[in-house]
């Protein structure tokens, strides 16, 4: 395309690009432009499992995750379309010692944030599941409003919000750099398709933000690895239309109904970072035994598919929120990064309305994001921040390349 000119440049169209361009539409910045190097949607963001989840192990992660929740309860009256949400519950269980004492901490916080949640002993946990063994684990916490959306609806919907809203989506469009402009302001952007002119640039990408990053001379330390999700064959016992979701924390397992069949999810800690490309079904096939001992009527079952997909995650797997930082540490003006750091249905709403807010107002009502920015890392990646507890068991480090 020739030199264009726009008020904002959002780049990647999974669900912080595509929810970010909307937001910022809808707030009625005129030219939009979300440029996606592939197609919108064809990432992480249509391959997840749906969780989205207000009980994290942080205030920040409470808050981005109530805010998700409520948004996407509202949809429909909102915007006319909707992300598919069902509201469950959520059964995080405990299976140590270590657990139950962690478990009653976070309540606790949780709770004084104004959360629905409370801490169940292992024979109520049973009452609301009943596909749950009993014994095997020690008690839970559980919120009622916590559930799921269908992925792929939430890609339409972002995509006929965006469209509505006036944003021009630029598909099979690489992003190539930032141009500088006086001051150390932007002043465009770069594409294989030509330059964009603009003051205002939001640059997500999830499992490829940290290339993102790189073209734009920014340092975002963020990784990319292969989560696995399956479906198993339908059963009588999993034929209903609501059950408590359930998630085995210490094992980075969880799981939820999906078409009559039980819904599971994993990632392996010991897996060095790098882009997914195919199913491991050794360790499939390890979680799917230790399923089977919180899920007895797994153990008979079928797979009815099963799929591979790359996500995105950060050292303290807590979000990305704040201005684009030189390598000398200094704010590339009009530039603002966005990471949900693996959570991209759970917090992305939240997420790019934070985004959005921050690249039109310089600042958002959604959080306080003030120790979310990349000023938080330092040369090594490194946090000063305490990990958000209730994550994925991704690995410490950020590097990798492509594998099987």
């Amino acid at each position: 395309m020739p030199e264009r000119v726009a008020d904002l440049v959002v780049v990647g169209g999974g669900t912080i690009g595509g929810w970010a361009s909307y937001f910022a539409a809808a707030s009625g910045v005129e030219r939009v432009v979300l440029i996606e190097r592939g197609t919108v949607g064809q990432g992480a963001s249509s391959r997840a499992a749906g969780i989205v989840r207000a009980q994290g192990g942080t205030p920040a992660a409470v808050r981005l995750g109530r805010w998700s929740i409520e948004f996407y309860r509202r949809q429909r009256d909102e915007i006319g379309v909707d992300s598919g949400f069902r509201d469950q519950g959520y059964l995080l269980l405990a299976v140590t010692d270590a657990d139950v004492r962690a478990a009653h901490d976070r309540v606790e916080m949780q709770r004084e944030l104004g959360l629905d949640v409370r801490w169940v002993e292992s024979d109520e946990a049973v009452s609301l599941n009943p596909t749950l063994a009993p014994g095997s684990f020690l008690g839970a916490t559980y919120a009622p409003g916590d559930g799921c959306i269908d992925p792929p609806r939430n890609v339409l919907a972002y995509s006929l919000a965006a469209q509505r809203a006036g944003v021009e989506v630029r598909e099979r469009t690489a992003f190539l750099g930032l141009r500088a402009g006086p001051h150390g302001h932007v002043s465009g952007v770069e594409t294989s398709a030509g330059v964009v002119s603009t003051e205002r640039v939001i640059l997500t990408g999830g499992p490829g933000l940290g290339e993102v990053g790189r073209a734009a001379g920014v340092r975002i330390p963020t990784g990319a690895v292969r989560h696995q999700v399956a479906v198993t064959q339908a059963h009588p016992d999993l034929a209903r239309d609501r059950l408590p979701m359930a998630f085995d924390v210490g094992a980075g397992l969880y799981w939820r109904l999906e078409e009559g069949g039980l819904l599971f999810g994993m990632s392996n800690p010991e897996e060095p970072p790098g882009e997914a490309r195919e199913i491991d079904w050794p360790y499939l096939e390890t979680m799917r035994r230790r399923l089977s001992g919180f899920v007895p009527v797994t153990a008979g079952l079928g797979l009815r598919k099963a799929w591979a997909a790359t996500i995105d995650y950060t050292p303290d797997h807590l979000p990305i929120l704040g201005p684009g930082l030189t390598a000398e540490g200094g704010a590339i003006e009009g530039v603002t990064v966005a990471s949900a750091a693996g959570h991209g249905m759970m917090w992305g709403p939240a997420v790019a309305r934070a985004a959005a807010d921050l690249t039109i107002d310089h600042k958002t009502d959604v959080l306080d994001v003030t120790d979310l920015g990349l000023d938080r890392f330092d040369e090594q990646g490194r946090s000063r921040l305490a990990p958000d507890s209730i994550a994925l068991p991704f690995p410490e480090a950020v590097g990798g390349g492509a594998r099987a």
